[in-house]
This record gives structure tokens, C-alpha cells and sequence, in this order.
């Protein structure tokens, strides 16, 4: 069955890498202009643009970067001429770090807040986590991370707004210099993670099962902690997984602003 999901992601795969490379040949200007540089020939831009292959069609382009992609060769890039690859293995440990450190917050945070507002169905707590949750989900990673910078870091010098250390040289430090993005990255996702929660709990604890429970005298920490949250594993699984995708796209964005 595994083997059967795998083979069935490779379509969806090749599908999202073609749209995504069509949609990139809509961006505005030609790199073959920006390497030639303002003062350049139409002759030694058209030498660049062959030199690229940039003057094939777009099938032929992409086919040529997948056969590339799939042997790991993700190319150059057009203003550093570094290697891709090379660029994405270093910076990967930092972007791994960061998504760690929000999906902990997300998750944390996500579930107390779900499972509160699911105890507290249609009551003022529930509805303040609700607020709140909204705002969060509407709040941009950029823009949260820039006021907890300006908080914590410049106005409270509790953390440090910038810089990275990695977590096998210095634990203590890392932590601190991961608290800032972890938290802007992650409230978004605890937002949504605990919006979804509760609409599910609230339907789990109205369950005959969950009345059974009670009956049989647990107390209601142990039905919401153990069973009840057994029984949402499956959509929380879910979201979280949709989370770490999200987290991987907005890390970038929010790593060259805090940093």
C-alpha cells in the first residue's frame, strides 16, 4: 500500500514542478540581460541566452532541469554562480532548526488552546480563544517577528534579535536565539491548530463513548487528554502536517528578516 501512495505522488509531483516552473517564466525581466549587464550587446546577450538555453522552448527547458533535478543537479545561480545544491545544504540546518523550533510552539500551543476551548464550548474563555485565534491566523510571520524583535530584543534585551547557533554547538544559546522566529512562525500555525481542534473535540466529547467513559467515573483531564485527543489524532496529524509544509515555505521569508 505504501509503495502504491509513493507511485501515485510521482504524477503530483511532476504536475506541481511544471506549474511551477511555467509560472516562474511569467516573472518579469530576462537573466540573460542581467548577466550581460546594461551596457551588453544584443550579440552577447543572445550568446548568454544559448549558453542558458534559454532560447529552446519551454518544454525543452523544462525537460532539460528535470533530467538535471533528478540526478541532483539543481543548476547555478544567476547572481551568486554558486551551486544550488551547495547553497541548500548549507542553509538547511538552520531552516530545519527553525521549523523545528515553530512546530513545537505551534503544537504546544495549539492543542492547550483547542482542548480549552473545546472544555469551554460557548462561554467567554471560549470565545476570547476564538479571538485570539483569529488574530493569529491573520497575523504575517514578517510583521510578528519584526514587533517581538522590537519587544524582546531592542526594547526589553531579554533575547537576541539576531544571529544563529546551532544546537549540538551551544544548546543554552540556541534556544535563546530560536525563542523570536519559533514564536512568529509558529502562532499561525497554533491558530489554526487550535481552531480545527476544538471543532473536533466538541464532536468527540458529545459521543456516546465519551458519556460511557464518564459514567464509568474517569476523570474528565483523563477522558480530554488521553481519549478524547486519541480520537482527534488522526485530523491533528493531519493539520500538523500541513503546518510543517507551510513552515518550510515562510521560514525563508522570516529568517532574512529577523536575521
Amino acid at each position: 500500500m505504501l509503495l502504491g501512495r509513493l507511485a501515485a505522488l510521482v504524477p503530483t509531483v511532476l504536475l506541481a514542478s511544471f506549474v511551477v516552473f511555467m509560472l516562474i517564466q511569467l516573472a518579469p525581466g530576462d537573466p540573460s540581460i542581467t548577466l550581460a549587464g546594461e551596457n551588453a550587446t544584443a550579440e552577447r546577450i543572445e550568446e548568454i541566452r544559448r549558453s542558458l538555453g534559454l532560447d529552446r522552448s519551454l518544454i525543452e527547458q523544462y525537460l532539460t532541469w528535470l533530467s538535471h533535478a533528478v540526478r541532483g543537479d539543481l543548476g547555478k545561480s544567476i547572481i551568486t554562480q554558486e551551486s544550488i545544491a551547495a547553497a541548500i545544504g548549507r542553509t538547511l540546518p538552520i531552516t530545519l532548526q527553525l521549523v523545528f523550533g515553530a512546530l513545537v510552539v505551534a503544537i504546544v500551543f495549539g492543542v492547550i488552546a483547542g482542548v480549552a476551548s473545546a472544555r469551554r464550548a460557548d462561554t467567554a474563555t471560549d470565545a476570547v480563544i476564538a479571538s485570539v485565534s483569529s488574530a493569529g491566523a491573520a497575523m504575517p510571520s514578517f510583521w510578528l517577528g519584526l514587533v517581538l524583535v522590537s519587544i524582546f530584543a531592542l526594547g526589553l534585551d531579554w533575547l537576541p534579535a539576531t544571529g544563529f547557533v546551532s544546537l549540538a554547538a551551544d544548546p543554552v544559546r540556541a534556544l535563546r536565539h530560536l525563542v523570536l522566529p519559533s514564536v512568529a512562525l509558529g502562532a499561525v500555525g497554533a491558530a489554526e491548530i487550535a481552531r480545527q481542534l476544538r471543532g473536533v473535540l466538541i464532536e468527540i466529547l458529545a459521543s456516546d463513548y465519551i458519556r460511557t467513559l464518564r459514567a464509568k467515573g474517569l476523570s474528565e483531564s483523563r477522558i480530554v487528554w488521553i481519549h478524547a485527543l486519541r480520537g482527534a489524532a488522526v485530523p491533528l496529524v493531519t493539520i500538523i502536517g500541513l503546518q510543517v509544509s507551510r513552515l518550510l515555505g515562510a521560514t525563508v521569508v522570516v529568517e532574512a528578516r529577523i536575521r
